[in-house]
């Protein structure tokens, strides 16, 4: 059972790893054995993840806010241990806009940084992938991917695209022995919810919505991320998987 859920050996790159659930998703697959390049913009945040987790471990400082970066970050995360067999697209951006006050250049660097690069570094890594029989592509869904929030119309709009680009991975790769899924996370207190988990009254209402009772922990993402990684998931291929508690469920 542990050779099933093993990713010891296999070369991982996750993006947005200086915190929140790219960061523990980092960690973790470090922590079993997998050799983490961790990709993301602050270089001090890296840092300190790095110094903080066991294992074999890369910090790579990078911009991944345009597409056309995608090739160079492909290029550099394969300095340290080799090609990326295992790739994680964690980072992401919610610019919590009102529709009437979305602004082309929001729109833009949201759909880019949520949609576009994930794909493109996808692109640029497959090749390697399919030279080694075997490839993972976890990227990040959401609840927005199946339901409207207030201040929520680009990042929304990114997220349903990530659902089905997924799929379309899938239907285009998944030939070769590479899988491409999503995980969408319910309400995890990161950065990118801050705002949610300041307000008490809020935070325990969408906790009241799932059907567990409570919102997520980091621990929470762990075993699903494991799952799609590992040759447990050999025949998963093109789903969403959400990690939300039962919230899209009620």
């Amino acid at each position: 059972m542990s050779d099933l859920f093993s990713v010891a050996g296999r070369v991982a790159l996750v993006t947005g790893a200086s915190g929140g659930l790219g960061r523990a998703i980092a960690t973790a697959l470090a922590e079993h054995g997998a050799k983490v390049v961790g990709m993301a913009r602050r270089a001090d945040a890296l840092d300190a993840w790095q110094s903080e987790t066991d294992g074999e471990t890369a910090a790579l400082p990078f911009d991944l806010s345009k597409p056309d970066a995608a090739v160079e970050a492909a290029t550099r995360a394969a300095e340290p241990f080799g090609a990326p067999t295992i790739l994680i697209n964690a980072a992401g951006i919610n610019t919590r806009q009102a529709a009437d006050d979305v602004t082309l250049d929001g729109w833009q660097t949201t759909i880019d940084l949520n949609l576009a690069v994930p794909f493109f570094l996808a692109q640029a890594l497959v090749p390697g992938m399919r030279e080694d029989g075997r490839g993972r592509v976890v990227n990040f869904a959401s609840l927005q991917s199946f339901r409207a929030f207030p201040g929520g119309l680009s990042y929304g709009a990114s997220k349903g695209g990530i659902a089905q680009m997924t799929r379309a991975m899938a239907e285009a790769w998944s030939g070769g022995g590479i899988t491409a899924n999503a995980l969408a996370p319910g309400f995890f207190e990161t950065e990118l919810t801050a705002a949610v988990f300041a307000d008490p009254e809020r935070a325990a209402r969408n906790a009241a919505q799932t059907c567990i009772g409570r919102n997520g922990s980091m621990a929470d993402i762990i075993g699903p991320t494991l799952f799609l990684c590992s040759p447990a998931s050999d025949y998963v291929t093109g789903q969403v998987l959400s990690v939300d508690g039962g919230f899209t469920a009620r």
